[in-house]
This record gives structure tokens, C-alpha cells and sequence, in this order.
């Protein structure tokens, strides 16, 4: 048994976890396998046994939080209006922007999807961009998948855009008065939800 009491396998899962809290807490950055070592009372070296390097568990948390999101959106197709279940799509995203800034950044503007991503990773985030496809086909079934893919990135981008202006502090307060914090996202749904 390892020091931590940890048996073979446990340290996995409490790697993942402690990396995601580390995530939360302070961002991608705050993730150190040094320091989860020592958080979780294991040899500096016992992380390596289930993870090549940093980037690889980082990599297994991006994919889990992609997991979640797809499980989440895939709960609304319960939704019988496929406009409102695509509203509820979007604040789904928007939800895991504000609620887990930490886990956002790192699924979507860290360099982890790029070339040489791990397998399961790109998995998970393919299988969250097509819950997000299969949502805007729901609106226009009949429509041809160059436009349901173009609106499909055109809201996304939108939704995205604004997630950024805002967490970056670019909109001001002459900018958005008189619209409420409510008005404005409001406004942004709208814009996501747009057709030809």
C-alpha cells in the first residue's frame, strides 16, 4: 500500500480529483504533480505511475468536464420544443463558464485539443460538439449540414464571444446600461438561436 494509504488505482481517481480542485481553485496553471504528491501524502514520483506528465492529467480532467457537459445537453433533448431545449443548451454553457471558470478555461481556451491530444480526450469533446450539432439539426431538420454547421458555430461563437468579453472585464458599464446582467444574456441566447 502506498503512503496515504492509497491502494493501486485509488491514486488515480484522487489525482483527477485533487487536479480538478487545483483547476477550480486556481486554473490549469495551479497544477502541479509535485504538489498534488504532497497534498495526497504519496512520493513525488508515485504520480507517474498513472500519468505520463502534468499535461496528461490535465488532459483527463478537460475529458471528464467534456463527459459532463455532454451528459448535460444530452438531458435536453427531453425537451420536447427543440428551440427552448437549444436555449437551455446554451445556458447549460454558460452555466459551466460562470459556475467552473477554472474547468472552462481548460476545456476551451487551453492548448490541449491541439495536435497530439489524447484519444479519449478528443472523444469527449467531439462528443460534446456533436450534441451541440444534433441540437441546431433538431430546429431545421430539413436544412443541409453546411448550414446546420454554420449555425451551429455561429452561435456557439457568439455565446462563446460573450462568455469572453465578460470574464475579461471588456464590457463596460456605458456599454450595457440600461440592460440588466438578465436583459443582456437574454439578448446573447437570442443571437445563438438565430437563422437565415
Amino acid at each position: 500500500m502506498a503512503k496515504g494509504g492509497y491502494h493501486h488505482g485509488d491514486l488515480r481517481a484522487a489525482l483527477v480529483q485533487a487536479a480538478s480542485e487545483a483547476v477550480e481553485r486556481g486554473g490549469p496553471e495551479a497544477v502541479s504533480l509535485r504538489d498534488l504528491a504532497k497534498t495526497l501524502g504519496v512520493s513525488t514520483a508515485a504520480p507517474y505511475r498513472h500519468f505520463a506528465d502534468r499535461r496528461a492529467l490535465l488532459s483527463e480532467v478537460a475529458a471528464r468536464g467534456f463527459e459532463q457537459l455532454t451528459r448535460d445537453y444530452q438531458r435536453t433533448f427531453e425537451i420536447p420544443d427543440p428551440v427552448a431545449a437549444q436555449r437551455e443548451m446554451a445556458r447549460l454553457y454558460l452555466g459551466l463558464a460562470f459556475r467552473h471558470p477554472g474547468l472552462f478555461r481548460l476545456m476551451f481556451d487551453s492548448d490541449l485539443l491541439g495536435p497530439g491530444a489524447p484519444p479519449n480526450l478528443t472523444e469527449a469533446a467531439g462528443e460534446a460538439w456533436q450534441a451541440l450539432y444534433a441540437s441546431v439539426s433538431r430546429i431545421e431538420p430539413d436544412a443541409g449540414e453546411a448550414v446546420l454547421k454554420r449555425r451551429t458555430i455561429t452561435g456557439w461563437s457568439t455565446l462563446h464571444g460573450f462568455i469572453t468579453l465578460l470574464q475579461g472585464g471588456r464590457l463596460r458599464g456605458f456599454m450595457t446600461e440600461p440592460l440588466t446582467e438578465a436583459e443582456l444574456v437574454e439578448a446573447i441566447l437570442d443571437k445563438t438561436l438565430i437563422t437565415d
